[in-house]
């Protein structure tokens, strides 16, 4: 146990809490900038068991901030190329890297048999995805972002409010690492709270982590966070659908410019988000609307807006990357 010691040692932690990580099997949803940060701090404390979802594979811009990366990496799976690294780092940790997409259509079956998820993706619709499921089966979920020079991390679900119940309502446009542009310590300082919140939470740590959120700003050099633990659900709340999931009785509709790339979506209605609303276009009686674009931005505004005036199901689809 000499690897482990100086962590028994922490108060709190001892032989028990060791013990929990070492049974603990965790999914972790991206090996980006803070997927990178996250998984050597999971397999270093003995976690037993990580399965990690990354459909990308290592480019040269992600090198500045991955740093779980080497040049020589560059071209390999992001997900294979982390367990290689982390099982380098550790032996113990048994690493089941998957070349996949987390989605609608693959959620469950890449949450099955896990104790607790960490939503380390750049994509908000993923974020959304893993609270949905994760609230329906009682799984705990720590979710971060971190964009420019700031981001936050929080414990969602589990018996704590969703990401949909502390975030209600998106901002009028969203930014990413790729349209925003990140610094490397920011997201390495984010994924570190994460790493800690998650192995809190598997090793049975007191006081848990879920139902608290923690924000961190370079630009200001504040810390900050808030508890959530009373926060009410959204009563309606329109969830992800993945394209395989659509059916022929569905009223399709494309929010995409014609010029926009992305899959094509055979028989959808091709508008736009200020086409719904008072006065708006509503989908045929008894079917299920289906909103579409690339982020899942537009769709969000486009089903808030026909909310407003049809009662009828609705469905959105993120289609990009």
């Amino acid at each position: 146990m000499s690897r482990y010691d100086r962590q028994i040692a922490v108060p709190g932690m001892g032989a028990a809490g060791q013990a929990r990580l070492a049974r603990a099997h965790l999914l972790v949803i991206g090996a980006g900038g803070l997927g990178a940060a996250v998984l050597p701090y999971l397999a270093g404390a003995g976690v037993g068991r990580i399965r990690l979802v990354d459909p990308d594979i290592v480019e040269e811009s992600n090198l500045h901030r991955q740093v779980i990366f080497r040049a020589a990496d560059l071209g390999r799976p992001k997900a294979e190329a982390a367990a290689a690294h982390l099982r380098a780092l550790n032996p113990d940790t048994v690493l089941e890297p998957l070349c996949a997409r987390f989605d609608p259509a693959s959620a469950a079956a890449l949450c099955a048999g896990v104790d607790l998820v960490l939503d380390c993706a750049d994509s908000f619709a993923a974020s959304y995805v893993a609270s949905d499921h994760c609230m329906a089966a009682g799984l705990p979920l720590v979710s971060a972002s971190a964009t420019g020079r700031a981001g936050y991390a929080g414990g969602f679900c589990g018996g704590a409010p969703s990401l949909r119940a502390v975030f209600p309502d998106l901002p009028a446009r969203l930014g990413s690492c790729a349209s925003e542009g990140v610094l490397g310590p920011v997201v390495g300082t984010i994924g570190g709270v994460q790493a800690q919140m998650a192995l809190a939470i598997a090793a049975g740590l007191d006081p848990a982590p879920l139902g608290r959120l923690v924000s961190f700003d370079a630009a200001s050099w504040r810390m900050g966070g808030f508890g959530f633990a009373g926060a009410p659900e959204p009563a309606r709340a329109p969830g992800f659908v993945a394209a395989s999931q659509i059916g022929p009785g569905d009223h399709l509709v494309d929010l995409r410019a014609r010029d926009e790339p992305g899959p094509p979506l055979p028989g959808a209605a091709r508008l736009t988000v200020e086409d719904f609303g008072p006065g708006g276009l509503l989908p045929p009686h008894g079917a299920r609307a289906v909103l579409a674009c690339r982020s899942g931005l537009r769709a969000w505004r486009a089903a808030a807006r026909l909310g407003a005036v049809w009662e009828g199901e609705i469905a959105l689809l993120a289609l990009g990357p």
